[in-house]
């Protein structure tokens, strides 16, 4: 979500997390094929049998070096509690590993200078500890300290590829980092920071935004052969019962500027353009809203996934951005879709100006399919 105010961080020293052994994250699909016979051997060791991830998280969580310094303990609780098999970051903001002036790797975070190892040590630090030590991570890094995403699966769980763009080329990453594509036996996942519509027609904004739907109802149909599970930050509120202040977003203005096709007028994530293509995804690409298939009625308390700063004309403004959208078979497997913030003090968004929303599905009963 593009913000209307500078994030308040808490004050304080930070205390760095202890440092433990744990593997190297992965980084992309051909390490995890070569690891997948491993992860087999240990469940078969273990009396298990291999299955496919149930449990999702997503979260933007508005820079994840700042989440470690300032967020950490209450946020690594928060995991342990929910235990999800998979967890999708969005807007990590770490820079791209490369030299100034040289070809930027997106699945690698820099380190070829001071501050930027140490930022990288604090960030491994963090994730060779429990719960996190249990995950492979993957990267898709931004050149610079903007947008980025992150995919963490428990090591029991090895994707068959994965990939960083829309097009699901092995070596392409989309500009910014804002993809990672993750296929399992029996479905694909989606993590996704999808472009913010912004507030004028030109090429950085609202363009920008239509080319991006256009892809993803691209991407929807070529993928039709298997289900969908779609999570991240889309930037999009769907309907009034979506945004805490319909009326306020819908005539909200930057600087007193009025687009000039009527759709494109209102907050950003909320025009009726916006609305209706995404919409119009949903229907013709079969895709269920996880949140909002279990939970009909509004809930002013904790039916938005991202909320304005407490201090300013934003205060009490909240949407809800933050989505799993599953494809229509597996709708009937949805047991729980939680958004786990409350109220207008960002109780349990950890820092963040959004908060984390979860997904859990049934088991697949073999005689269904």
């Amino acid at each position: 979500m593009k913000r209307f105010f500078k994030p308040i961080e808490k004050e304080g020293s930070f205390k760095k997390p202890t440092l433990s052994a744990s593997s190297s994250p992965l980084n992309d699909s051909e390490e995890a094929t070569e690891n997948a016979s491993i992860a087999v051997t240990e469940n078969e060791n273990n009396g298990e049998a291999k299955k496919e991830p149930l449990k999702f998280l997503t979260w933007n969580a508005n820079s994840f070096l700042l989440r470690i310094k300032n967020n950490w303990t209450e946020f690594s609780k928060f995991v342990e509690n929910v235990d999800p098999d998979v967890i999708a970051l969005q807007e990590v903001r770490m820079p791209a590993a490369g030299a100034k002036g040289a070809a930027k790797n997106p699945r690698e975070i820099k380190d070829d200078t001071s501050s930027s190892r140490e930022e990288k040590q604090i960030i491994m630090r963090a994730l060779s500890n429990p719960p996190f030590k249990n995950y492979n991570v993957w990267w898709s890094l931004s050149d610079t300290k903007y947008a980025g995403t992150a995919l963490f699966i428990k090591k029991c769980f090895q994707p068959r590829k994965v990939y960083f763009s829309l097009d699901q080329t092995g070596s392409k990453h989309e500009p910014d980092g804002r993809v990672i594509v993750a296929e399992f036996e029996s479905f694909r996942l989606l993590n996704t920071y999808v472009p913010n519509n912004g507030w004028k027609d030109e090429e950085t904004s609202f363009q920008r935004r239509r080319k991006w739907d256009k892809r993803m109802v691209e991407f929807v149909f070529r993928n039709s052969d298997m289900p969908l599970i779609w999570c991240g930050d889309l930037n999009v509120s769907h309907q009034d019962i979506d945004v805490s202040h319909p009326e306020f977003f819908r005539t909200a203005k930057m600087n007193g500027y009025v687009p000039p096709n009527i759709e494109d007028c209102g907050q950003p994530g909320f025009t009726l353009s916006e609305r209706k293509r995404f919409g119009s995804l949903l229907k013709e690409g079969k895709l269920v809203d996880a949140y909002r298939y279990l939970h009909k009625d509004e809930n002013m308390d904790r039916g938005f996934s991202w909320s304005g700063n407490p201090i300013g004309k934003y205060r009490g403004k909240r949407m809800r951005i933050d989505y799993f959208l599953v494809s229509d078979k597996l709708q009937e497997r949805i047991v729980s879709c939680e958004m786990h913030g409350r109220g207008i003090e960002l109780e349990g968004f950890y820092g963040s100006d959004h908060c984390p929303v979860s997904l859990e599905l049934s088991d697949s009963n073999p005689s269904n399919e």
